[in-house]
């Protein structure tokens, strides 16, 4: 059931002893324990003197993956994995750490209280969790995990990329963890299909390509998912929109506006792409389309789509444009697409013109009008031979807002544009911003330092859809207060 892993540990000290006479096992062990692993009872040694406690944590060395080895692998012989299998995850913790400190012990390790909490917290990571991805997997301020093969991992913690001090055993360790993460949602990672996009229990997006083509060793990249979900109102508390934006944010989901999220990688896209989703009326039908399922709506009311790979001989392909053909045929009310990459995004325009009012998506653009011109080329790449007129006329027709979002050089995430379209002048696509964020330069520090300024429409585009929903007054109050505040600056 379990593989053979190991993780990163502390320093030196770790000798090797003649072993006393093994310690019983607890009853609460017996039923885990194999008969044909009973240790011999040789006699006993002089115990070597005790090490002093360290309690910061060490960096590890060969020596201690080294005793790790002969523990874990001790541990595997004597252990019962079917056994195992039919606990909770707290017992079965409990359960492996009462064994480990029976057979150090009885192999005699020498070692201080807490290296040895650290290899007991190691091994039941190996056994029951991701090994040594377990610790950074549990820190709320990780943002982005990057593994280079085994000797390699560096994290994103406040919008800064810096080396972290955990490192695998070797390659194999390594490409075991992205095998059993894949496997959770029924994918695989091998020489044969060597590239593989998942997402872990709590939503975050994993991507694993491993050799040959990632020549030092596999790859692992984890975009993580906090724990506590964001919403707008901590978006305002970080600086990303102002507390007016945000409320035009909102009456826009409600609305159901037809929205588009543009934005580079790791600007916040889906971040946002969930927080407007939280203004979406909850006896409305939301089908969901993802490559990896990400999005996690509180509505009662939604079914979640995913794209399925091709297998093993090439066949059963299932992609997102076929999942965007098939939820029309669903009776949705609202169609959200994690991510427009390719043809799809025609079939949407398409949902957006017949009905399916307040869809939504995330296209990768560094602005509004190359999010529009994004687009049209999206829709050359499905083989339309339509003119450039008419697929322009489409997308005016379907797409009523662009929401902008960037992460900047300092790291941070802003909102720096909202954007309306407006409908065709010509063969031109006419848009019309209703706020701006400019940048006016840094702190000492080398943060930026900028402001949300509003661009003087007192009367979107959108009007009338707010006042159908009767949010025009609660509209030009925030157009208003947003006026003021840039005014007054």
């Amino acid at each position: 059931m379990f593989g053979k892993r190991g993780n990163d540990g502390f320093g030196k000290g770790n000798t090797v002893q003649t072993p006393p006479a093994p310690m019983p096992p607890s009853p609460s062990q017996s039923s885990l324990i194999e008969p044909s692993s009973a240790a011999p009872r040789p006699a006993p040694q002089p115990q070597p003197a005790p090490v002093a406690p360290t309690r910061k944590r060490q960096i590890r060395t060969d020596d201690y993956y080294d005793t790790k080895s002969q523990v874990f692998a001790a541990l595997i012989d004597t252990i019962d994995l079917s056994q195992l299998a039919k606990l909770d995850v707290e017992s079965a913790r409990e359960e492996i750490r009462d064994i480990v400190n029976d057979i150090i012990s009885i192999k005699n390790f020498a070692m201080s209280i807490s290296e040895q909490e650290e290899l007991l917290e190691d091994i039941c990571n190996d056994v029951l969790g991701y090994g040594p991805l377990e610790p950074l997997l549990a820190r709320d301020d990780i943002s982005d995990i990057m593994v280079n093969g085994a000797g390699q991992t560096f994290i994103e913690v406040g919008g800064k990329t810096i080396d972290s001090e955990i490192r695998f055993r070797d390659n194999a360790q390594l490409m075991s963890i992205c095998q059993r993460i894949v496997s959770q949602v029924g994918r695989r990672v091998d020489e044969s299909s060597p590239i593989c996009d998942a997402r872990l229990p709590d939503g975050s997006r994993v991507n694993v390509i491993a050799p040959p083509l990632s020549i030092d060793g596999p790859a692992l990249t984890i975009r993580k998912f906090k724990k506590d979900k964001l919403n707008l109102d901590q978006l305002v508390k970080f600086g990303a929109i102002t507390p007016e934006g945000a409320q035009i944010l909102q009456i826009i989901g409600r609305v159901r506006c037809n929205v588009v999220i543009s934005g580079g990688t790791g600007s916040g896209k889906t971040t946002l792409l969930n927080c407007l989703t939280r203004y979406i009326d909850v006896d409305e039908r939301i089908i969901t389309c993802e490559d990896t399922a990400e999005l996690q709506l509180q509505q009662p009311h939604v079914v979640r789509l995913e794209t399925r790979p091709p297998n093993i001989e090439g066949e059963g392909e299932i992609t997102m444009r076929d999942l965007v053909k098939n939820c029309l045929r669903m009776r949705p009310e609202r169609i959200i697409v994690g991510e427009v990459r390719g043809p799809e995004v025609f079939d949407l325009l398409q949902a957006m013109n017949t009905g399916h009012d307040g869809s939504m998506g995330t296209i990768h653009s560094n602005t509004p009008r190359e999010c529009l011109s994004r687009m049209e080329s999206m829709i050359a790449m499905g083989g339309y031979s339509l003119p450039a007129k008419t697929v322009r006329e489409i997308i005016s027709g379907s797409i009523d807002v662009i929401i902008q979002a960037a992460r900047l050089r300092d790291g941070s995430r802003r909102i720096t544009q909202i954007t309306e379209v407006i409908g065709m002048e010509g063969d031109v696509i006419i848009t019309q911003d209703l706020m701006r964020y400019e940048i006016e330069g840094e702190d000492l520090a080398g943060k930026i330092i900028g402001r949300h300024m509003s661009t003087g429409v007192g009367k979107p585009h959108f009007w009338e859809r707010a006042r159908y929903f009767n949010e025009d007054r609660r509209l030009a109050a925030a157009l208003d207060a947003m006026e003021q505040k840039s005014g007054a600056l």
